[in-house]
């Protein structure tokens, strides 16, 4: 994911947890806020694991949300990711970053 798409400021962050609609899951929890311009940010507490642990859920989060941004309304997206997000594979976390974006009604409509 090209760095111009993602949110890194807490403001940004704050704004999008404040404004968003909010659904959660096993692994993570998504917000999502509209707006001009598609951006995205990713947060793993410490209660996940450790660094690297961290950095790898995080990975995967910004791999498969990359990959889901032709089918995305614009908009600011926020994922929080659990402690269980640690244990589970790319396809876990990639189908339930699907169900929740569907829930949050993020995906654009398909002629």
């Amino acid at each position: 994911m090209q760095r111009a798409h993602r949110i890194t400021k807490n403001g940004h962050f704050r704004f999008v947890y404040r404004k968003g609609k909010r659904a959660s899951g096993a692994l993570m929890t998504a917000y999502y806020a509209r707006g001009g311009r598609l951006m995205a940010g990713f947060s793993v507490n410490k209660k996940v694991g450790n660094a690297v642990t961290r950095n790898r859920v995080k990975r995967r989060l910004r791999e498969s949300f990359r990959l889901m941004m032709p089918q995305l309304k614009r908009g600011n997206y926020v994922f929080a990711a659990r402690e269980q997000a640690a244990g589970a594979d790319y396809g876990e976390i990639n189908r339930e970053m699907i169900r929740l974006l569907t829930r949050l009604d993020a995906m654009k409509d398909r002629p």
